[in-house]
C-alpha cells in the first residue's frame, strides 16, 4: 500500500464515517455493536466520531460484528492501517514553530518508560552538546536560540533513573563531521560520560563483519507504543502496533553488530585521540 502524504491527513476521519455507516448498515445501535466487540459504548461514540482512532484490532473486532464483506474487510483495513499512520512534514513544523516541536518531543519522553533511537548518520539531540545542536539547526529558519535551550532542556529527561534509553549508532554518526575536530572530541566524550549512566546504554554498530541490512533513516521508537521515522523532509509516526513490532525487530538486527561498554568507550576514546592529533 502507498501511503501519500494527504491520504494520511484525511483518513482517520475516513475510517470514523466508514465505521459509522458499516454500523447504521448493519441495523445496529451504538451499544448493540459495543455489546458485540466487548467494547463500551463511549469508545464506540469516540470512535465513530472521529475522537478516538480505532486501532487495527478494534476495527477487526468492529467489521467482525457487522458481518463485513472480505472485499470491503480488506479495503476498510488498508484505511484503517492509513489511520494509525501519521504524516508531519517538515515545512509545517517550521510554520508552527520549533519550539512546539521541542515540547511534543518533550511530552512523548515524558510519557514513555523505555526509548530506542537508531542513528545511521548525525546524533540525537538529547545527546548533542550545544555546539553540535546549534549546527544541526543550521538549516532550519528563523530565530533559532530558544530552540537551541529547549533541546538542551530536554536532555534532563536522560537522568531519570525510571526511564531506560539505548541509543545505536553507525560508524557514520560518529565520524560525520557536523562541527569541527575540536567540537566533536568534546561530543565523544560526552557520548562516553552519558554511556556510564546505568539507565543509558550507547552502541556504535561497527561494521565488524556482514550486516544484511542497510541503514535507510533515523528512527525512534517509545515504548511498544509508537515509531517514529526520519526523512530530508519530515517524519512519519507509526501508531500501527505491527509497524512498531516491524521497527523494534529491525532495531534488535542492528544491536545485534553493536559495541557497548568498554569496549564501545575504548571506541570512542580513540576516535577522540585521532581528533586531537588532527589539530
Amino acid at each position: 500500500m502507498t501511503l501519500e502524504p494527504e491520504q494520511l491527513g484525511r483518513s482517520k476521519a475516513d475510517l470514523a464515517e466508514t465505521l459509522r455507516d458499516l454500523r447504521k448498515r448493519a441495523g445496529l445501535t451504538g451499544d448493540r455493536l459495543a455489546k458485540r466487540c466487548a467494547m463500551s459504548q463511549s469508545k464506540i461514540s469516540k470512535i465513530e466520531t472521529g475522537k478516538a482512532t480505532a486501532s487495527l484490532v478494534d476495527v477487526e473486532r468492529i467489521l467482525r460484528a457487522v458481518d463485513a464483506p472480505p472485499d470491503l474487510v480488506s479495503e476498510v483495513m488498508s484505511l484503517a492501517r492509513m489511520a494509525n499512520t501519521e504524516w508531519q512534514d517538515k515545512r509545517s513544523s517550521w510554520r508552527r514553530g520549533l519550539e512546539r516541536r521541542q515540547a511534543e518531543l518533550a511530552a512523548l519522553e515524558s510519557e514513555s518508560t523505555e526509548m530506542r533511537y537508531f542513528l545511521p548518520s548525525m546524533l540525537t539531540g538529547l545527546l548533542a552538546t550545544p555546539e553540535y545542536v546549534r549546527a544541526s539547526l543550521t538549516h532550519s529558519p528563523g530565530d533559532k536560540s530558544r530552540t537551541v535551550s529547549r533541546k538542551l532542556e530536554r536532555q534532563a529527561v536522560l537522568y531519570d533513573r525510571s526511564k531506560r534509553f539505548t541509543f545505536l549508532l553507525t560508524e557514520q554518526a560518529v565520524r560525520w563531521p557536523v562541527i569541527p575536530d575540536s567540537g566533536m572530541a568534546v561530543q565523544l566524550d560526552r557520548l562516553i560520560a552519558l554511556s556510564r549512566l546505568p539507565n543509558i546504554k550507547i552502541g556504535v554498530v561497527s561494521g565488524r563483519g556482514a550486516i544484511p541490512r542497510g541503514p535507510l533513516n533515523t528512527f525512534t521508537i517509545y515504548d511498544d507504543r509508537l515509531a517514529t521515522a526520519e526523512t530530508f523532509t519530515g517524519r512519519i509516526v507509526f501508531q500501527d502496533g505491527r509497524d512498531v513490532t516491524q521497527y523494534r525487530e529491525v532495531f534488535d538486527m542492528y544491536a545485534e553488530f553493536a559495541i557497548y561498554g568498554d569496549e564501545v568507550r575504548d571506541y570512542l576514546a580513540a576516535r577522540v585521540q585521532s581528533l586531537l592529533q588532527d589539530l
